[in-house]
C-alpha cells in the first residue's frame, strides 16, 4: 500500500508544473514622471548637510498651519514639512553654521515657544 502512494505521489509531482506564464506590466508615463518629481522634492529635504530648527510636531492640519504662518512671518527663511511615523514636523532654515542658526533660533523662539536645532547627520 505504502508503494502504491509513494507510486501515485511521485506521478502527481511529476505533472505539476510552477507558474510559467510571463506577465507584462503596462505603466502609466506620468508615474516615471511623478517618481523623478518626489526624487527631486526628497533631495530638498535632506536634513544632514545644514542645520535646522523644528517648530513643531504633531498633526498634518496643524502643521501646514504653523509652516503657512512661519512663511508669512519669516518670509526669507526658507521652511518645509516633513513627515516622520507618526508626526509631521516643520523644519526651518538651511544654515551653513551653528552660529547663523542659534542666531535664528533666538528670533524664532519668541514666536513658537517649543523650538529646538536638530544638527546635520555626518
Amino acid at each position: 500500500m505504502k508503494h502504491i502512494y509513494t507510486i501515485s505521489l511521485s506521478i502527481l509531482t511529476c505533472s505539476i508544473y510552477a507558474q510559467n506564464q510571463n506577465t507584462t506590466l503596462k505603466q502609466d508615463p506620468k508615474f516615471e514622471q511623478l517618481l523623478n518629481e518626489k526624487r527631486r522634492i526628497n533631495a530638498t529635504n535632506i536634513v544632514n548637510d545644514s542645520y535646522r530648527v523644528q517648530i513643531y510636531s504633531g498633526k498634518s492640519d496643524e502643521a501646514k498651519k504653523t509652516l503657512n504662518d512661519f512663511k508669512t512671518e519669516f518670509k526669507d527663511i526658507d521652511a518645509t514639512i516633513i513627515f516622520n511615523t507618526p508626526n509631521y514636523k516643520v523644519l526651518v532654515g538651511n544654515f551653513e553654521s551653528r552660529i547663523e542658526a542659534e542666531r535664528n533660533l533666538i528670533d524664532i523662539k519668541k514666536r513658537y515657544g517649543n523650538v529646538f536645532l536638530i544638527k546635520p547627520e555626518k
